[in-house]
């Protein structure tokens, strides 16, 4: 029997959700007049809620596809324990239902999926629902984020 993608995900109790990717200096050069809003630069992924992951995640086609800066380059710990060095690039908005934020994402190796890590997902002020497997605006706060300082 094949399963479909949605009921795979389903099945395997993972969480993914739509985001939209953005070049942020796209958007300042946007904002300068220097480029048309239509050259922004942007892309709509369907990331992994990970919320053992630290940061978001992307790829070497993703970093490619919407020009990313390389800020420095980190050495990494990857779940199976292996490191490896990989690049820091940015900065990306990332949009979520009614939320935004700006973040750094990590260059992961190879055709890799995207992951929503716990720190951009902070800052968005969601949270995953395990029990509809669904990323969610915090519903004590869904018409603007909130964001702990202390």
């Amino acid at each position: 029997m094949r399963v479909g993608l949605f009921e795979r995900r389903k099945i395997m109790g993972l969480t993914y959700a739509d985001i939209t990717l953005v070049n942020s200096i796209d958007v300042g050069m946007a904002q300068r007049g220097a480029m048309g809003n239509a050259d922004i630069r942007q892309m709509t992924v369907s990331a992994l809620v990970d919320s053992g992951a630290y940061m978001l995640t992307v790829d070497e086609s993703i970093k490619r596809q919407l020009g990313l800066n390389v800020f420095e380059i980190r050495e990494i710990e990857l779940a199976d324990g292996s490191r490896t060095e990989c690049e820091i690039v940015g900065p990306v908005n990332l949009r979520f239902k009614n939320r935004q934020t700006a973040c750094l994402a990590l260059v992961l190796p190879g055709a890799t999926e995207v992951l929503l890590g716990a720190i951009p997902m902070e800052d968005l002020d969601v949270l995953l629902d395990p029990k509809s497997q669904q990323l969610i605006v915090n519903p004590a706060r869904p018409y603007i984020a909130g964001t702990k300082v202390k």
